[in-house]
């Protein structure tokens, strides 16, 4: 039954943003923020889907750690769910992502108008001040900035080392890091198509405020990451119920 569910989940997945990418183009043509309202409309049916089709829920925890306007989302990066949600978690997210995704049709086009910020990780310091310039702009309109420390998906219970992007845009920018702890790779794993069915739970921890050395906040960061999503691993794995 769970391949059956997964299957199927897969083909409405494809066929739900197709005809998002399709209907929402006369938004290109128009203001800017015509975008992230589509953005946010695909990701709640994304996940009306799983929880219709697989059974997959979630569930949100220490929201009163997310401060109002611009900061920095530090999140775990275990499945393809952790890149749907913000379109849906918090309102306008400029979200760090590689500068490949931009060339791929229509979901480039609408990251472009969206004004996410790519990185070009061949491009070295020119890539990074890239980053910067364009995470102050976004930052400067109030919006929250997503970023991946690890820099792609690990497994579940795996760590792998940090990057510098999340250390370099807290010095630049001054603002409070909240780091995100999550368990989604349980139920949506990264190498197969099979969901599981459960509960997702994604939980904000409390924020790392200015201040800190780049050693130090990574340190600090990491320590927070990890430990949070080892707990939510234990403290989920066995859970089938789905919500």
């Amino acid at each position: 039954m769970i391949h059956l569910r997964s299957l199927a989940f897969v083909a409405l997945f494809l066929g739900w943003t197709l005809l998002m990418c399709l209907a929402w183009l006369p938004a290109i043509a128009g203001p800017r923020i015509w975008t992230p309202r589509g953005q946010t409309i695909w990701a709640r049916g994304v996940l009306w889907l799983l929880r219709t089709v697989v059974g997959i829920g979630y569930e949100i925890r220490g929201r009163e750690n997310l401060p109002e306007g611009a900061c920095v989302i530090a999140a775990k990066h275990q499945s393809a769910w952790d890149t749907i949600v913000w379109h849906l978690f918090v309102d306008d997210p400029a979200i760090v992502m590689k500068k490949e995704l931009l060339l791929i049709p229509l979901y480039g086009w609408y990251s472009k108008k969206a004004c996410m910020i790519p990185v070009d990780r061949k491009a070295g310091a020119a890539a990074l001040k890239a980053m910067l310039r364009a995470a102050e702009a976004a930052a400067s309109h109030g919006r929250p900035l997503i970023i991946f420390p690890e820099g792609t998906r690990s497994a579940p219970g795996k760590r792998i080392p940090y990057q510098p992007g999340a250390a370099a845009l807290y010095r630049h920018l001054g603002l409070p890091v909240v780091p995100v702890a999550v368990n989604s790779g349980l139920r949506w794993p990264k190498t197969t198509y099979l969901k599981t069915p459960g509960t997702i739970v994604l939980e904000y921890l409390a924020p790392i405020a200015p201040g800190l050395d780049k050693r130090a906040f990574m340190a600090e960061l990491e320590n927070r990451i990890e430990t949070a999503s080892e707990r939510l691993l234990v403290d989920n794995s066995g859970d089938n119920s789905g919500t």
